[in-house]
Order: C-alpha cells, then structure tokens, then sequence
C-alpha cells in the first residue's frame, strides 16, 4: 500500500511534529499556568455535561 519511502517520511515526520509539540509546549507552560488556571473547571463541566446528555438519552430510550 505505501513504499518504504513513504513509510519512513511518515515516521520521521511524526517524531519530529511531537517533538516540536513538547518543544512549544514546555516553553510557554509558565504563561499557561498563568492566563488559563481555571480551564479544568471548564473542561470538567463539559464532560459532565456530556455524560449527563448520554445519561438522559439512555433514560429516555427505555
């Protein structure tokens, strides 16, 4: 399906982009810590929200 080529591009192409992720992320982790402390809260509430919807509809479907 994909040459060798292909393949070890792909791979070398991943390891570099997470590589760089990391990078980018370690480096601005202070001004994360700084300007989205309360963003847990927010994604919390989303889940539960989530599960809540999931919860209604497997409540209403009986």
């Amino acid at each position: 399906m994909f040459s060798t080529g292909q393949l070890i591009f792909a791979a070398l192409f991943f390891m570099t982009f997470v590589i760089v992720i990391i990078y980018s992320y370690r480096k601005d982790l202070a001004l994360h810590r700084k300007y989205y402390k309360g963003s847990l809260f927010v994604l919390g509430g989303f889940l539960v929200f989530i599960l809540l919807l999931f919860v209604i509809k497997a409540y209403l479907k009986q």
